[in-house]
């Protein structure tokens, strides 16, 4: 069983990756912090309806079909393909410019990693506690 053909597992393995790929960038940010020139960038906010819109124009749907025919399509077509989002950073200045041109403020880089590292956390949460629904589902009547 593919769990990205679950709509909801595909929307957390799509935040998941954005909030990895955020990480790296903050990482980035804080590692510049004291490079002549170098403005700050960060993702776009990671939407739900961005996501769908993203998932309806790509090689997989959001639908669910219930056909073993379907099902097993479905297995076969993504079995064979690696689907990788990216997501665009762009340039996110910090409030402050220091004379040599730098704009990272290193306050406002640790206030997004922490942000992102809560978000992450309830993100794995929440798959937990998902997975956990479908094994209490998938387990004999009685036990």
């Amino acid at each position: 069983m593919v769990l990205d053909n679950i709509p909801l597992f595909a929307v957390l393995k799509g935040r998941l990756g954005y909030l990895a790929q955020r990480e790296r960038l903050v990482a980035e940010n804080v590692a510049n912090a004291d490079t002549p020139g170098f403005s700050p960038r960060d993702l776009k906010p990671f939407t739900f309806a961005q996501h769908v819109a993203a998932q309806k124009s790509g090689a997989h749907s959001m639908g669910v079909n219930a056909s073993p025919e379907a099902a097993a399509a479905m297995a076969k077509q993504s079995g064979g393909m690696k689907k990788t989002t990216s997501y665009k950073a762009v340039s996110s200045p910090d409030s402050e410019t220091t004379l040599d041109g730098n704009q990272v403020v290193l306050e406002e880089q640790m206030l997004k990693m922490n942000e992102t590292r809560m978000n992450y956390d309830a993100a794995i949460t929440f798959y937990q506690k998902s997975m956990g629904l479908l094994r209490m589902a998938a387990r004999p009547p009685g036990r």
